[in-house]
């Protein structure tokens, strides 16, 4: 790959990235204000990116989600939120719900049916707040793509892959 086909969209207009930014921050401060806190945020984040396919915003996002006190368990399950309700409350079934149908757009009947419905948990400033931090995520995830931001390794060492599954044990500690 040439430095031609490297093209940061980021970089290439410093004011626009800024002012993005600017919207996240405003953004931010209304989630806050309306009650939502950041582990909330950070699981709509993650799961956004988990629907775009943004390496670099799901690497970045599960680092602040865990962060922000979302639990490994939850991220694990995150692609499949609706069938591990127990573990999500409602207030994240919700805002999950809402960053969802900003992402996919499904058919107008299927995204109003799942926006009533979350919005029943949900108060008008919430329900605001998260629409609009699911437009500015998809926003983030669409610059990382097309500017193919790189997912740097944080470990410094090569891993050894685990196995998929564990040893079946046959009683005799590991012996035949």
């Amino acid at each position: 790959m040439t430095a031609r086909d490297r093209f940061f969209l980021d970089k290439s207009d410093p004011d626009s990235w800024r002012a993005l930014n600017g919207l996240a921050g405003a953004v931010a401060e209304a989630a806050e204000e309306a009650g939502l806190g950041r582990a909330v945020l950070e699981l709509v984040n993650v799961r956004i990116s988990q629907l775009n396919g943004c390496a670099y915003c799901l690497d970045l996002h599960v680092r602040y989600a865990v962060k922000a006190g979302v639990s490994t368990q939850q991220l694990a399950v995150l692609t499949a939120w609706r069938e591990a309700e127990a573990l999500y409350t409602d207030l994240e079934r919700a805002a999950l719900a809402v960053g969802e149908a900003a992402t996919v757009l499904p058919e107008e009947q299927e995204r109003t049916a799942e926006l009533a419905e979350a919005r029943d948990a949900l108060t008008d400033a919430q329900f605001s707040a998260l629409q609009w931090a699911a437009v500015t995520m998809n926003a983030f995830n669409r610059i990382s793509i097309l500017s193919r931001h790189p997912v740097r390794s944080r470990t410094a060492a090569p891993r050894t892959p685990a196995p998929a599954t564990p040893a079946p044990s046959n009683g005799s500690g590991g012996q035949s």
